[in-house]
């Protein structure tokens, strides 16, 4: 396979939105009305004082702005970017009922983004208590948890079986909309609170669960999800069959390929990742690329602005449309059977069921086919540690987060199933801050 060079393809990955220049962020602050009892914080799941900060870009304070927006969201450059403020903080504020809402993500960019630069000391370790706590996995749950618990005086250490720290943010987010840099700038501030992370240390083969239990007062279980499962279809085996959390990851790396240039892709699945990897082989030179899902668009799992921009970058929808064979030709796909579908009743998920359509067989020809229909979990390491879970969910106490282990707490994607809330880059951020919380409320009993 041939590289093609980073000034062929890499540009097509820098950030598409420029973010605000300095008039635009100054009259959009002034436009703010500073709430009382402001409904866009309560809308926030880590509750920043969207008031106060906005306030500081007015009067010039960005690095107030920026502490006051970091010390509720450990992950805050990252949210202002990926966050679905339509839903949440944007989606509360009382200008909707007269004109538009107050850009808040992009402000939050605006202030995030002059401490990225600028880098200013912004927060300093709590007072060494004598007591250590070890983490798994350093995405935003992770990062979160362990910023706080060296905020309050713990020995905390990360263990990450990547390259670099960040998870989510570092890895599994198209950079065109988070670039690494930011994620890289976020682990920094953790680090420069005495945190140590061990990249390249895979818990449960490099270090097992138990020595860790055993070394520590306490330990957090922040390790995310895997892999993309098998469609358990014939041909799944065949060259050209991607796994969309690869397909991303690679992009974020940096070594791109020329294996897409030219030809028509098709990603199964329909949630944020089938949009990423939609997004990322546009971006890597196919032709036509095409989303299949086995629903319609009412019941994607994919933010509504994902879906808006992959419908501008040209991506195609097929809805009610189940894959069941992909077609090969010396090793290589060459297209793909599908059946198509209609909605019946109601199922136990709340959501109308597929049915077949008999005889309503048809293919389609193709270079490529992405994976995207949700992850594994890791259910080895889940029973190393000896944790009850339900398919690889684990089992917490809904207020302290604690496992069936009382030394071992749990968030983040690990402990998200269908039910149990939304899972975001936000709520991973709060889940591990009320861990901390909740830690260091049982070890000062």
């Amino acid at each position: 396979m041939n590289r093609v060079s980073l000034n062929d393809l890499s540009k097509n990955f820098d950030e598409v939105n420029p973010g605000l220049s300095n008039r635009e962020a100054f009259e959009e602050a002034h436009r703010c009305l500073y709430c009382y009892d402001a409904p866009c914080i309560k809308a926030c799941p880590t509750g920043i004082d969207i008031p106060s900060f906005i306030k500081k870009i007015g009067s010039g304070n960005l690095k107030g702005s920026a502490k006051t927006i970091m010390s509720s969201n450990p992950v805050g450059a990252s949210c202002a970017r990926v966050c679905p403020t339509e839903e949440l903080c944007e989606g509360a504020c009382v200008l909707n009922h007269s004109t538009k809402p107050i850009m808040i993500g992009n402000l939050q960019r605006y202030a995030t983004d002059w401490a990225i630069k600028n880098n200013p000391v912004l927060f300093k370790a709590g007072q060494k208590n004598g007591k250590k706590v070890a983490i798994v996995g350093s995405g935003p749950a992770g990062l979160a948890a362990a910023r706080e618990l060296a905020l309050l005086g713990y020995e905390v250490t990360i263990y990450e079986a990547e390259d670099y720290a960040g998870g989510l943010n570092r890895y599994g987010i198209v950079s065109f909309r988070l670039p690494k840099k930011i994620s890289s700038w976020e682990v920094q501030q953790v680090e420069q609170l005495d945190v140590k992370i061990h990249t390249n240390t895979r818990v449960g083969s490099d270090i097992l669960a138990n020595e860790l239990v055993e070394n520590n007062d306490m330990v957090v279980l922040a390790i995310g999800m895997g892999k993309v499962p098998m469609l358990d279809i014939e041909g799944e085996d065949l060259n050209g069959v991607y796994d969309a959390i690869d397909i991303v990851k690679e992009t974020k790396s940096g070594e791109l390929t020329d294996r897409f240039i030219d030809k028509n892709i098709v990603v199964i699945g329909a949630g944020n990742t089938a949009i990423d990897a939609a997004t990322c082989s546009v971006r890597l030179g196919a032709a036509n690329v095409k989303i299949l899902y086995r629903r319609t668009q009412a019941e994607m799992s994919a933010y509504q602005f994902e879906y808006d921009f992959a419908k501008q970058d040209g991506v195609e929808f097929r809805w009610l449309t189940l894959p069941i064979r992909i077609i090969g030709k010396n090793e290589k796909v060459i297209a793909l059977e599908c059946v198509r579908l209609e909605l019946g009743d109601v199922g136990k998920d709340g959501r109308r069921q597929p049915v077949l359509i008999p005889d309503s067989n048809f293919t389609i020809p193709v270079d490529g086919v992405i994976k995207a229909i949700g992850q594994t979990r890791y259910k080895d390491l889940i029973e190393q540690f000896e944790l009850e879970h339900n398919d690889g969910v684990v089992k917490v106490n809904s207020e302290t987060f604690q496992t069936s282990n009382p030394k071992v707490f749990a968030c983040g994607d690990v402990i998200f199933g269908k039910g149990l809330g939304e899972a975001m880059v936000v709520t991973a951020a709060q889940q591990g801050k009320e861990v901390a919380y909740a830690i260091h409320k049982q070890l000062n009993i």
